[in-house]
């Protein structure tokens, strides 16, 4: 017997063919980011120059790139991570870069499927498909694809929902 277990992320089926997320995704999320920062970064501006004077402003704007910078880095690699899979009974959900998730939403448990966009995500052409399962509060999301593609999952998922349910 190996002394070293394997990790549960390798026990799991590589055959699955996972579509991944539309490229425009990483820019949405990296503006988004952006903008939060920003926000940030002039309350923190403000704060160190009324405290430092404009040498506070010049922290602050430094501090502002840096950090930017690495998140920039941060959200590109987290999209990279974010892919789905339908499967004959369910619909596989996968990202994080750090901490990893592994939804698996029955398809008989579907009970509303949404499509969002928020006006940065309409820019740049992405719809969110937002699952509704039974379980109280339960959602999953498959962001950042293309609308014409999000429709068809929808449908698909509302097809497979309905006949699994019929068969209940």
């Amino acid at each position: 017997m190996n002394a070293r277990a394997t990790p549960v992320w390798d026990l799991w089926p590589a055959d699955l063919e996972w579509q991944p997320m539309a490229r425009q995704l990483r820019t949405v999320w990296v503006l988004r980011s952006l903008l939060r920062l920003g926000i940030l970064a002039l309350i923190a501006a403000v704060g160190l120059t009324i405290w430092l004077g404009w040498d506070g402003l010049l922290w602050a704007l430094g501090g502002y790139v840096v950090i930017a910078g690495l998140r920039a880095l941060a959200v590109a690699r987290i999209v990279s991570t974010w892919g789905y899979s339908e499967r004959a009974e369910d619909l596989l959900v996968r990202h994080g870069l750090l901490t990893r998730r592994l939804s698996i939403v029955p398809y008989g448990r579907i009970q509303l499927i949404d499509l969002s966009a928020g006006p940065v995500e309409r820019m740049f052409g992405l719809t969110t498909v937002q699952v509704r399962t039974a379980a109280l509060g339960s959602t999953t999301e498959v962001p950042g694809l293309d609308p014409a593609v999000a429709a068809a999952l929808r449908d698909r998922l509302a097809v497979r929902a309905a006949e699994v349910r019929e068969g209940l």
